[in-house]
């Protein structure tokens, strides 16, 4: 077949594919664009799922009306400047738009009008594009005294065979405030609202710059809770900084959509986040919890290339392991700064059982205390029957507490009361697995397996980096065959992985050669954690398959050595270990994300009882 130039229409029609998947993708470019221009306001209206219309209005600087057809010419754009030399350095990109794409592409497949009146102009204008064929620039009403109004009526119209692949309303819909939410996250100081066919869905108000500001947008968009439970972030490392706010491990969810990622301002979508939170909440999270976090990442523009992909979704850094291993390292230190702290969920969801519809319903009022003055109801069976277990033996300690203090010369030594410890003061123990403290405006209710187990996890994994990993010699070197690609890999981190007692080395093209294995593991197929290691590297750029099997024996190493639920303790006991949960970091949390104790405050357990 002849080679056939392509009429600029069709090639628009092509661009817009790329660029314009669904009304999301849209809604992203001119929301882009209006920030781009200096937006502090940007309103967004959808109707029929962004599909029948979408509005996006701003109070940027505008666009002069001499520029109009400019602005919807293919690769034609204000956001890229030529150097002293002429040309145009592309990996140095400072703005979120720059490719002069999004304009023409949507015009080229619907219905597009942009009225605008540009900063310190009296008059506004407005042009129309109707698949791809351009109006004459006309005088237009604007309500603003400055900014840009873009409508878009009857996406994918021009290309009907579009439309087909183009999901229900709803989820288009679902899928515009999401987009609107992520770049509400990225620029707090801007104000955003949303409406979807007719109804106000989203208001979120500007917020002041810097971290207080940022984490009341978050708030406002990832539920109040995140904001008492989240911990903040500010690490730099070579030129590379990072803020942002990550959640407990205890308050985590069933899948990563929590997770986000901006770099210089952008939301990107990177699998370098995904590898980064596993690897550093490995300890604390079951494999199918995921945390919740926003993560900032800001370097310079030369360190980033932005231009790999038309809708601007993905980034490539020129350090991919600088910047991931500063991630890891932010989220381990906030981790640890932590302590022994729980999310206040655990406390919500703890009184959230004693409410109508929670775990336990109170008894009917007929058979409650005015009944039993009559003689009707038995205070024992009704014990048993409601609260099942509440007549068994429970230890009490009543204790006194003679800590020693610090004392000048010839002064008494003061006394510390045990109600000031963040954990308090051992009270009870019930059903000979909860121990039940009191602190000085509440009580803590402390799981002792779950949260001695926790202790011993820590201390075993303190011993094992002090002393290193003690390693099996195989009596018969293992060879595991592997893509050659893949053998580069994991031979490149033969360092790394013999500091976690597995020993390889380079064995041909295509192979490595397995020598030693870590004696913790016992009998372990050694072919299959290299080929699990080949994976990680592939997706994550870690090995984290063999820390997390050495964690795994630990923790269950743990489990058996610690407390057993069942075993009652002395007064003595049970206070040494809420100091030493108090000392241990991580020790709020078990190995698998539950919490190790319950906090709650005696202004909620008052109104629990009518007493507020």
């Amino acid at each position: 077949m002849p080679i056939r130039r392509l009429p600029p229409e069709l090639i628009n029609r092509i661009a817009a594919g790329e660029v314009v998947e669904r009304p999301a993708s849209a809604v992203k470019e001119l929301v882009e664009n209006a920030l781009d221009a200096g937006a502090t306001t940007v309103e967004v209206q959808a109707d029929g799922g962004g599909l029948s219309r979408i509005l996006v209005a701003d109070d940027g600087a505008g666009i002069p009306p001499d520029e109009l057809p400019l602005a919807v010419e293919r690769h034609a754009t204000s956001k890229l400047k030529p150097g002293e030399d002429g040309d145009y350095d592309l990996l140095r990109i400072a703005t979120l738009g720059f490719r002069g794409e999004a304009l023409p592409s949507i015009g080229s497949v619907a219905r597009l009008s942009i009225a605008s009146r540009a900063k310190g102009s009296a008059d506004a204008h407005s042009i129309f594009v109707d698949a791809g064929a351009m109006g004459a620039v006309a005088p237009a009403a604007f309500p603003g005294p400055h900014g840009a109004r873009v409508e878009v009526r009857d996406l994918f119209y021009a290309t009907p065979a579009r439309l087909k692949f183009m999901k229900s309303e709803r989820s288009e819909s679902l899928a515009i405030a999401e987009e609107l939410k992520r770049q509400a996250m990225a620029h707090e100081a801007v104000s955003f609202t949303l409406d979807l066919d007719g109804r106000r869905t989203l208001r979120l108000p500007a917020e002041a710059p810097g971290p207080e500001g940022r984490l009341a947008r978050l708030s406002a968009i990832m539920g109040r809770e995140f904001s008492e439970n989240a911990l903040e972030l500010d690490q730099e490392r070579e030129g590379i900084r990072l803020t942002g706010f990550a959640g407990l491990p205890t308050y985590n969810r069933g899948n990563a959509a929590h997770q986000y990622l901006f770099v210089n301002g952008r939301p990107v979508r990177d699998r370098l986040l995904q590898g980064a939170l596993r690897a550093s909440y490995a300890d604390f999270l079951a494999r199918d919890r995921h945390p919740l976090a926003a993560l900032y990442v800001e370097l310079d523009a030369g360190l980033v290339d932005v231009n790999v992909h038309p809708a601007k979704a993905e980034v490539r850094f020129r350090d991919p392991g600088l910047v991931r291993g500063l991630i890891i390292g932010a989220l381990r230190h906030a981790l640890a700064a932590a302590g022994h702290r729980a999310s206040t969920t655990v406390a919500s969801a703890a009184l959230g059982g004693f409410r109508p519809g929670g775990g336990w319903t109170p008894p009917p009022s007929a058979a409650g205390f005015s009944a039993w003055r009559s003689g009707g109801w038995s205070p024992g069976m009704a014990a048993a029957a409601v609260l099942p277990g509440l007549e068994q033996v429970s230890a009490r300690a009543e204790m006194a507490w003679d800590a020693p203090g610090v004392a000048e010369p010839g002064e008494a030594a003061p006394v510390f009361d045990p109600l000031d410890f963040p954990l308090g003061a051992a009270r009870a123990q019930v059903h000979e697995t909860y121990i039940v403290a009191q602190t000085r405006d509440g009580m803590v209710i402390v799981d002792q397996h779950a949260a001695h187990e926790r202790l011993v996890y820590e201390r075993m994994k303190a011993e094992m980096e002090g002393g290193g990993v003690t390693r099996q010699a195989l009596l018969l070197p293992e060879v595991v065959e592997l893509d050659p690609a893949e053998a580069e890999r994991v031979a490149a981190k033969a360092e790394e992985l013999a500091a976690l007692g597995l020993v390889i080395e380079p064995f041909g093209p295509g192979a490595i050669l397995v020598r030693e294995v870590p004696a913790l593991l016992g009998e372990t197929d050694a072919a299959g954690l290299v080929r699990d290691i080949a994976d990680d590297l592939a997706e994550n750029g870690q090995a984290l398959a063999l820390k997390e099997r050495l964690e795994e024996v630990c923790s269950t190493m743990a489990c058996h050595g610690s407390v057993r639920a069942g075993r009652r303790l002395t007064a003595a006991e049970m206070n040494a270990l809420l100091r030493q949960m108090e000392a241990t970091p991580h020790s709020g949390q078990c190995n698998h994300g539950r919490p190790t104790y319950v906090e709650l405050k005696l202004a909620d357990i008052e109104r629990l009882f009518g007493r507020r």
